[in-house]
Protein backbone atom coordinates (compact mmCIF):
# COMPACT_ATOMS: atom_id res chain seq x y z
CA UNK A 1 0.00 0.00 0.00
CA UNK A 2 1.16 3.45 -0.75
CA UNK A 3 1.64 5.87 2.11
CA UNK A 4 -0.87 8.67 2.62
CA UNK A 5 0.18 12.06 3.86
CA UNK A 6 -2.21 14.03 6.14
CA UNK A 7 -5.20 12.00 5.08
CA UNK A 8 -4.87 12.86 1.34
CA UNK A 9 -4.73 10.34 -1.51
CA UNK A 10 -1.32 9.62 -2.94
CA UNK A 11 -0.23 11.41 -6.09
CA UNK A 12 -0.26 8.14 -8.02
CA UNK A 13 -3.89 7.50 -6.99
CA UNK A 14 -4.86 10.95 -8.27
CA UNK A 15 -3.33 10.31 -11.68
CA UNK A 16 -4.38 6.72 -12.32
CA UNK A 17 -7.72 6.07 -13.95
CA UNK A 18 -10.23 4.35 -11.67
CA UNK A 19 -7.96 4.26 -8.59
CA UNK A 20 -10.11 3.81 -5.50
CA UNK A 21 -13.55 5.32 -5.32
CA UNK A 22 -12.39 8.77 -6.36
CA UNK A 23 -13.28 10.09 -9.82
CA UNK A 24 -10.38 11.29 -11.90
CA UNK A 25 -10.36 15.04 -12.65
CA UNK A 26 -10.02 15.66 -16.37
CA UNK A 27 -7.51 18.25 -17.47
CA UNK A 28 -9.05 18.92 -20.86
CA UNK A 29 -7.51 21.83 -22.80
CA UNK A 30 -9.90 24.22 -24.45
CA UNK A 31 -9.68 25.61 -27.97
CA UNK A 32 -6.47 27.32 -29.04
CA UNK A 33 -6.71 30.80 -27.62
CA UNK A 34 -4.73 33.47 -25.83
CA UNK A 35 -6.82 32.90 -22.69
CA UNK A 36 -6.54 29.15 -21.99
CA UNK A 37 -8.17 27.54 -18.95
CA UNK A 38 -5.34 26.90 -16.52
CA UNK A 39 -4.94 25.28 -13.13
CA UNK A 40 -6.80 28.06 -11.31
CA UNK A 41 -9.93 27.28 -13.31
CA UNK A 42 -9.92 23.63 -12.21
CA UNK A 43 -9.25 24.56 -8.58
CA UNK A 44 -12.21 26.90 -8.72
CA UNK A 45 -14.35 24.02 -10.05
CA UNK A 46 -13.24 21.83 -7.11
CA UNK A 47 -14.11 24.57 -4.64
CA UNK A 48 -17.54 25.00 -6.22
CA UNK A 49 -18.19 21.25 -5.88
CA UNK A 50 -17.21 21.39 -2.20
CA UNK A 51 -19.46 24.43 -1.72
CA UNK A 52 -22.40 22.47 -3.15
CA UNK A 53 -21.79 19.24 -1.17
CA UNK A 54 -20.84 20.74 2.19
CA UNK A 55 -24.49 20.69 3.26
CA UNK A 56 -24.40 16.88 3.29
CA UNK A 57 -20.71 16.16 3.97
CA UNK A 58 -18.03 17.80 6.07
CA UNK A 59 -15.60 20.27 4.51
CA UNK A 60 -12.59 18.42 5.90
CA UNK A 61 -13.76 15.15 4.36
CA UNK A 62 -14.55 16.76 0.99
CA UNK A 63 -11.20 18.56 0.79
CA UNK A 64 -9.34 15.34 1.59
CA UNK A 65 -11.35 13.40 -0.97
CA UNK A 66 -10.93 16.09 -3.67
CA UNK A 67 -7.23 16.47 -2.95
CA UNK A 68 -7.27 20.22 -2.23
CA UNK A 69 -6.12 22.30 0.72
CA UNK A 70 -8.77 23.24 3.24
CA UNK A 71 -7.05 26.60 3.79
CA UNK A 72 -7.20 27.25 0.05
CA UNK A 73 -10.93 26.54 0.08
CA UNK A 74 -11.58 28.97 2.94
CA UNK A 75 -9.41 31.59 1.23
CA UNK A 76 -11.54 31.17 -1.90
CA UNK A 77 -14.66 31.64 0.23
CA UNK A 78 -13.30 34.85 1.79
CA UNK A 79 -12.45 36.48 -1.51
CA UNK A 80 -15.44 35.16 -3.43
CA UNK A 81 -17.19 37.91 -5.39
CA UNK A 82 -14.24 40.32 -5.20
CA UNK A 83 -11.98 41.33 -8.09
CA UNK A 84 -8.29 40.66 -7.67
CA UNK A 85 -5.60 43.09 -8.75
CA UNK A 86 -4.96 41.28 -12.03
CA UNK A 87 -8.60 41.58 -13.05
CA UNK A 88 -8.65 45.22 -11.94
CA UNK A 89 -5.59 45.89 -14.11
CA UNK A 90 -7.26 44.29 -17.12
CA UNK A 91 -10.49 46.21 -16.62
CA UNK A 92 -8.72 49.57 -16.32
CA UNK A 93 -6.43 48.79 -19.28
CA UNK A 94 -9.41 47.75 -21.40
CA UNK A 95 -11.14 51.04 -20.64
CA UNK A 96 -8.04 53.00 -21.67
CA UNK A 97 -7.67 50.93 -24.84
CA UNK A 98 -11.31 51.57 -25.76
CA UNK A 99 -10.88 55.32 -25.20
CA UNK A 100 -7.72 55.37 -27.33
CA UNK A 101 -9.42 53.26 -30.01
CA UNK A 102 -12.21 55.82 -30.31
CA UNK A 103 -9.62 58.50 -31.13
CA UNK A 104 -7.50 56.31 -33.45
CA UNK A 105 -9.67 53.60 -35.04
CA UNK A 106 -7.01 52.70 -37.59
CA UNK A 107 -4.38 51.69 -35.01
CA UNK A 108 -3.87 48.12 -33.86
CA UNK A 109 -3.13 46.96 -30.34
CA UNK A 110 0.64 47.59 -30.71
CA UNK A 111 0.15 51.27 -31.56
CA UNK A 112 -2.65 51.75 -29.01
CA UNK A 113 -0.53 50.32 -26.19
CA UNK A 114 2.42 52.50 -27.26
CA UNK A 115 0.27 55.65 -27.06
CA UNK A 116 -0.98 54.68 -23.59
CA UNK A 117 2.57 54.07 -22.36
CA UNK A 118 3.68 57.47 -23.65
CA UNK A 119 0.76 59.47 -22.24
CA UNK A 120 0.18 57.67 -18.92
CA UNK A 121 3.56 56.06 -18.24
CA UNK A 122 2.06 52.61 -17.57
CA UNK A 123 4.12 49.42 -17.86
CA UNK A 124 2.41 46.45 -19.51
CA UNK A 125 3.13 44.01 -22.32
CA UNK A 126 1.71 43.99 -25.81
CA UNK A 127 0.48 40.46 -25.11
CA UNK A 128 -1.75 41.77 -22.29
CA UNK A 129 -3.02 44.55 -24.57
CA UNK A 130 -3.87 41.92 -27.21
CA UNK A 131 -5.85 39.89 -24.67
CA UNK A 132 -7.79 42.97 -23.54
CA UNK A 133 -8.51 44.03 -27.14
CA UNK A 134 -9.66 40.53 -28.03
CA UNK A 135 -11.99 40.32 -25.03
CA UNK A 136 -13.45 43.79 -25.71
CA UNK A 137 -13.75 43.24 -29.47
CA UNK A 138 -11.37 46.09 -30.37
CA UNK A 139 -10.19 45.74 -33.99
CA UNK A 140 -8.43 48.18 -36.28
CA UNK A 141 -10.12 49.30 -39.49
CA UNK A 142 -8.16 48.19 -42.53
CA UNK A 143 -9.00 47.89 -46.21
CA UNK A 144 -8.09 44.99 -48.47
CA UNK A 145 -6.02 45.58 -51.58
CA UNK A 146 -6.22 43.86 -54.95
CA UNK A 147 -3.19 42.34 -56.68
CA UNK A 148 -2.05 44.03 -59.91
CA UNK A 149 0.38 42.54 -62.40
CA UNK A 150 3.65 44.48 -62.87
CA UNK A 151 4.06 46.64 -65.97
CA UNK A 152 6.98 47.81 -68.12
CA UNK A 153 9.87 49.96 -66.95
CA UNK A 154 10.19 53.59 -67.95
CA UNK A 155 12.26 54.41 -71.01
CA UNK A 156 13.27 57.79 -69.64
CA UNK A 157 14.28 56.91 -66.05
CA UNK A 158 15.49 53.56 -64.75
CA UNK A 159 14.24 52.02 -61.51
CA UNK A 160 17.29 52.62 -59.30
CA UNK A 161 15.71 51.46 -56.04
CA UNK A 162 14.52 47.93 -56.88
CA UNK A 163 13.29 47.18 -53.38
CA UNK A 164 16.23 48.70 -51.48
CA UNK A 165 14.34 51.13 -49.23
CA UNK A 166 16.68 51.23 -46.22
CA UNK A 167 18.19 54.70 -46.48
CA UNK A 168 21.26 55.34 -44.30
CA UNK A 169 20.63 59.06 -43.75
CA UNK A 170 17.99 61.73 -44.38
CA UNK A 171 17.48 63.04 -47.92
CA UNK A 172 19.08 59.97 -49.47
CA UNK A 173 15.90 58.51 -50.99
CA UNK A 174 12.70 60.54 -51.50
CA UNK A 175 9.46 59.06 -52.81
CA UNK A 176 6.54 60.99 -54.24
CA UNK A 177 2.99 60.27 -55.28
CA UNK A 178 -0.39 61.90 -55.78
CA UNK A 179 -3.54 60.59 -54.13
CA UNK A 180 -7.14 61.69 -54.60
CA UNK A 181 -9.29 62.84 -51.66
CA UNK A 182 -13.06 63.07 -51.99
CA UNK A 183 -14.55 65.84 -49.85
CA UNK A 184 -18.18 67.02 -49.96
CA UNK A 185 -18.78 65.80 -53.49
CA UNK A 186 -15.56 67.25 -54.89
CA UNK A 187 -12.35 65.44 -55.79
CA UNK A 188 -9.01 66.92 -54.69
CA UNK A 189 -5.48 65.90 -55.64
CA UNK A 190 -2.96 65.71 -52.80
CA UNK A 191 0.74 65.55 -53.76
CA UNK A 192 3.30 64.31 -51.22
CA UNK A 193 7.08 64.07 -50.97
CA UNK A 194 8.30 61.64 -48.29
CA UNK A 195 11.76 60.82 -46.92
CA UNK A 196 12.16 57.03 -46.64
CA UNK A 197 14.82 57.33 -43.92
CA UNK A 198 12.26 58.17 -41.24
CA UNK A 199 8.99 58.31 -43.25
CA UNK A 200 8.76 62.07 -42.75
CA UNK A 201 6.58 64.15 -45.06
CA UNK A 202 8.94 66.91 -46.24
CA UNK A 203 6.46 68.62 -48.61
CA UNK A 204 2.78 68.40 -49.55
CA UNK A 205 0.38 70.44 -51.66
CA UNK A 206 -3.35 70.27 -52.47
CA UNK A 207 -5.16 71.10 -55.69
CA UNK A 208 -8.87 71.34 -56.47
CA UNK A 209 -8.23 71.02 -60.23
CA UNK A 210 -7.83 67.63 -61.86
CA UNK A 211 -4.45 67.23 -63.59
CA UNK A 212 -3.11 70.57 -62.32
CA UNK A 213 0.70 70.40 -62.14
CA UNK A 214 1.34 73.31 -59.77
CA UNK A 215 1.35 71.14 -56.55
CA UNK A 216 4.10 68.93 -58.03
CA UNK A 217 6.35 71.92 -58.64
CA UNK A 218 5.59 73.38 -55.19
CA UNK A 219 6.79 70.18 -53.55
CA UNK A 220 9.77 70.03 -55.90
CA UNK A 221 10.80 73.56 -54.87
CA UNK A 222 10.99 72.41 -51.25
CA UNK A 223 13.12 69.42 -52.24
CA UNK A 224 15.45 71.59 -54.33
CA UNK A 225 16.15 73.83 -51.32
CA UNK A 226 17.08 70.78 -49.27
CA UNK A 227 19.06 69.00 -52.01
CA UNK A 228 21.15 71.96 -53.17
CA UNK A 229 22.70 72.60 -56.57
CA UNK A 230 25.12 70.30 -58.37
CA UNK A 231 28.14 72.53 -57.88
CA UNK A 232 27.75 72.24 -54.13
CA UNK A 233 29.51 69.35 -52.38
CA UNK A 234 26.33 67.59 -51.31
CA UNK A 235 25.41 63.94 -51.86
CA UNK A 236 22.70 63.53 -54.54
CA UNK A 237 19.11 62.76 -53.64
CA UNK A 238 17.26 59.94 -55.39
CA UNK A 239 13.68 60.96 -56.23
CA UNK A 240 11.55 57.86 -56.90
CA UNK A 241 8.11 58.32 -58.47
CA UNK A 242 5.62 56.52 -60.69
CA UNK A 243 5.24 57.14 -64.42
CA UNK A 244 2.61 59.87 -64.06
CA UNK A 245 2.23 62.49 -66.76
CA UNK A 246 3.76 65.28 -64.67
CA UNK A 247 6.69 63.18 -63.40
CA UNK A 248 7.45 62.01 -66.98
CA UNK A 249 7.16 65.47 -68.54
CA UNK A 250 10.19 67.27 -69.94
CA UNK A 251 9.35 70.43 -67.99
CA UNK A 252 9.48 68.60 -64.64
CA UNK A 253 12.87 67.13 -65.56
CA UNK A 254 14.21 70.53 -66.58
CA UNK A 255 13.01 72.05 -63.30
CA UNK A 256 15.57 70.05 -61.25
CA UNK A 257 18.28 69.72 -63.88
CA UNK A 258 20.72 72.00 -62.03
CA UNK A 259 20.17 70.35 -58.65
CA UNK A 260 21.56 67.25 -56.91
CA UNK A 261 18.52 65.15 -57.75
CA UNK A 262 18.66 61.78 -59.50
CA UNK A 263 15.42 60.40 -60.91
CA UNK A 264 14.07 56.87 -60.50
CA UNK A 265 10.74 55.48 -61.71
CA UNK A 266 8.52 52.51 -60.96
CA UNK A 267 7.24 50.13 -63.60
CA UNK A 268 4.03 51.21 -65.31
CA UNK A 269 0.93 50.38 -63.28
CA UNK A 270 2.97 48.69 -60.54
CA UNK A 271 2.29 50.25 -57.13
CA UNK A 272 4.42 47.57 -55.45
CA UNK A 273 7.49 49.33 -56.88
CA UNK A 274 6.66 52.26 -54.58
CA UNK A 275 5.29 50.41 -51.52
CA UNK A 276 6.31 53.01 -48.93
CA UNK A 277 4.23 55.76 -50.50
CA UNK A 278 1.36 53.56 -51.68
CA UNK A 279 0.88 51.94 -48.27
CA UNK A 280 0.96 55.27 -46.45
CA UNK A 281 -1.58 56.75 -48.86
CA UNK A 282 -4.16 54.23 -47.72
CA UNK A 283 -3.32 54.56 -44.03
CA UNK A 284 -3.35 58.36 -44.14
CA UNK A 285 -6.75 58.52 -45.83
CA UNK A 286 -8.17 56.05 -43.29
CA UNK A 287 -6.85 58.19 -40.43
CA UNK A 288 -8.17 61.39 -42.01
CA UNK A 289 -11.65 59.86 -42.31
CA UNK A 290 -11.82 58.00 -39.00
CA UNK A 291 -9.65 60.06 -36.65
CA UNK A 292 -9.67 63.61 -38.09
CA UNK A 293 -13.33 63.76 -39.21
CA UNK A 294 -12.56 64.56 -42.84
CA UNK A 295 -16.20 64.49 -43.96
CA UNK A 296 -17.35 67.28 -41.63
CA UNK A 297 -14.44 69.72 -41.96
CA UNK A 298 -14.88 73.03 -43.76
CA UNK A 299 -11.20 73.90 -44.24
CA UNK A 300 -9.50 70.98 -45.97
CA UNK A 301 -6.14 72.72 -46.35
CA UNK A 302 -5.90 73.48 -42.62
CA UNK A 303 -6.93 69.92 -41.81
CA UNK A 304 -4.18 68.47 -43.99
CA UNK A 305 -1.61 70.85 -42.49
CA UNK A 306 -2.57 69.75 -38.98
CA UNK A 307 -2.48 66.09 -40.02
CA UNK A 308 1.02 66.41 -41.52
CA UNK A 309 2.17 68.07 -38.30
CA UNK A 310 0.69 65.17 -36.33
CA UNK A 311 2.14 62.61 -38.75
CA UNK A 312 5.69 63.95 -38.45
CA UNK A 313 5.76 64.72 -34.72
CA UNK A 314 3.27 62.51 -32.88
CA UNK A 315 2.17 59.51 -34.96
CA UNK A 316 4.00 56.31 -33.83
CA UNK A 317 5.37 54.19 -36.67
CA UNK A 318 6.00 50.45 -36.38
CA UNK A 319 9.00 50.63 -38.75
CA UNK A 320 10.62 53.20 -36.42
CA UNK A 321 10.07 51.27 -33.21
CA UNK A 322 6.80 53.11 -32.51
CA UNK A 323 8.50 56.49 -32.58
CA UNK A 324 7.45 59.52 -34.58
CA UNK A 325 9.57 60.44 -37.65
CA UNK A 326 11.00 63.58 -36.05
CA UNK A 327 11.73 61.78 -32.78
CA UNK A 328 13.51 58.96 -34.62
CA UNK A 329 15.63 61.35 -36.69
CA UNK A 330 16.56 63.37 -33.60
CA UNK A 331 17.60 60.29 -31.64
CA UNK A 332 19.78 59.17 -34.55
CA UNK A 333 21.68 62.46 -34.37
CA UNK A 334 20.33 64.20 -37.49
Amino acid sequence: KQKLKRGRPAAADCCQTGSGNRAVKKRVLGRRSWCKQGLRYWLRCDYEIIETLKVKYGVKFLCAHMGVNRSGYYKWISRKGTINRYEQTRISLTERLEAEHKKHKVMGYHALSTNIRKTLGLAFSDNLAHKCCKAAGICSSARKRKYLKPGDESIKYENLVRGRWNAAKPLELIVSDMTCISHKGKLYEWTLFLDTYNNEIIAHSLSARRGYNRPYYDCLDVLKLKAGKKREQIAPVVLHTDQGSVYSSRAFGQAHKEYNIIRSMSRAGTPTDNPVMEALNGWMKDELILDFDLKNTDNLVALLDSYVLYFNNDRPAYALGYKSPVQYKTEQGF
